[in-house]
């Protein structure tokens, strides 16, 4: 499964994206002159690597925490249903 985003052009709307799109557009030279989110992250992966790895590390954390909250509520719900059916 396939984040739509992935191939969403981007919007240049402050500095930042456009020296990133005029970056990657330089390095990827897309046929159609368009810069995706994609090419952003493909770039990214081959010149800065250690930043996305920071991105995901912290991005498989935060799902871990979320999961471990989701099981504690999960449990306490269901001691609570015991305890008011028992």
């Amino acid at each position: 499964m396939e984040n739509p985003e992935i191939n969403k052009q981007v919007e240049i709307d402050n500095p930042m994206k456009e020296w990133l799109v005029n970056y990657v557009g330089e390095a990827v030279k897309p046929e159609n002159n368009q810069v995706t989110v994609g090419m952003i992250v493909e770039q990214m992966m081959k010149e800065f690597p250690e930043f996305l790895m920071v991105i995901a590390e912290e991005n498989f954390i935060r799902g871990y925490q979320q999961a471990f909250a989701d099981l504690e509520e999960h449990q306490k719900q269901q001691q609570e249903t015991q305890q008011n059916n028992g």
